[in-house]
């Protein structure tokens, strides 16, 4: 299971950028981001796959990005806007409803020496006011999310220093405001739906990797920053695809084909669309990009 493993809290470590609100070491010194482009008789879009979390002082603009960028009229993201603090309110009441739990305390679901590692996260976190005993009020995906996204932010990577926020600022230049791809109900709902014995498994498995996922952003970056889609697919894709788990086809299967199909309807308008998504939702045989070329659409690389 260790491609899982490394797949799910490298997954939390990017996608709770978004659903907590929250330069790469050996990165390339000229990043050039994977992008992708598809175009009919009036219709031009551009795809980028985005990093949620970056360190502030990562370099990734090029000028073929900011061609792509102020050629279009249009943006589409994940959510209608990615800037942290606007959807720490949004998310806010979600958590208290689906994140928390009255009745069944994490005392209650895990052992003696889970709750001291559990209490030792939250220790490590340095966030002010964490402990055992808050997480232990809370279900265990959330405590997760919150053990694995401290851990990232502590090591440098901010949300407010995200690919998807400096995409969207450029835009709002012009005046353009984005559009969301789905809501923060629809991003929750994918962690509160979990079933009991995952959502468990979930938080075991972040007590035991969660110092380690620092160093998977690192990798990934490193790679994003390359383009090099063949080691994304290969770090954060395959192996946990070929382990199976419904955490995968929930986060990204199910997502790029609700994607895909918005995308189909773009082509049917005219203009030129800029969309900006995590890059793990356009490589791989369930992307994006390759569900759109099994339905006949040509796609390019681009960048």
């Amino acid at each position: 299971m260790a491609g899982f493993s490394r797949f799910r809290h490298t997954a939390r470590a990017l996608f709770s950028a978004f659903v907590l609100a929250v330069c790469a070491l050996g990165a390339p010194a000229l990043a050039q981001p994977a992008m992708w482009v598809v175009k009919d008789a009036d219709s031009t879009i551009y795809l980028l796959g985005t990093i949620h979390v970056l360190k502030p002082d990562t370099t990734w603009e090029t000028d073929k990005l900011d061609a792509a960028i102020a050629a279009s009229d249009t943006l589409w993201q994940e959510l209608p806007t990615s800037d942290p603090t606007a959807i720490g309110m949004e998310l806010l009441p979600l958590i208290m409803q689906h994140g928390m739990s009255e009745t069944t305390k994490l005392t209650d679901l895990l052992t003696p020496a889970e709750m001291k590692s559990l209490d030792e996260a939250a220790k490590a976190s340095g966030v002010p006011g964490m402990s055992g005993a808050v997480l232990n009020r809370m279900r265990p995906w959330n405590a997760a999310l919150n053990i694995s996204n401290a851990a990232v932010m502590r090591a440098g990577y901010d949300p407010y220093s995200s690919v998807d926020g400096k995409i969207e600022k450029k835009f709002s230049t012009r005046g353009i405001k984005p559009n969301g791809f789905e809501t923060a109900q629809q991003q929750i709902t994918i962690f509160a739906n979990m079933a009991p014995e995952e959502e468990l498994s979930f938080l075991r498995d972040t007590l035991k990797e969660y110092q380690n996922a620092p160093t998977e952003v690192e990798k990934l970056v490193t790679y994003w920053a390359a383009g090099d889609t063949a080691q994304l697919n290969a770090m954060f894709l395959s192996e946990a695809k070929d382990e199976g788990g419904s955490l995968y086809d929930q986060l990204f299967t199910k997502r790029n084909r609700n994607w895909t199909a918005k995308i189909e309807e773009m082509l049917a308008g005219k203009g030129v669309t800029f969309i900006a998504v995590g890059a793990g939702h356009l490589v791989g045989e369930d992307s994006v990009v390759a569900m759109l070329t099994a339905k006949g659409i040509k796609v390019d690389r681009y960048q």
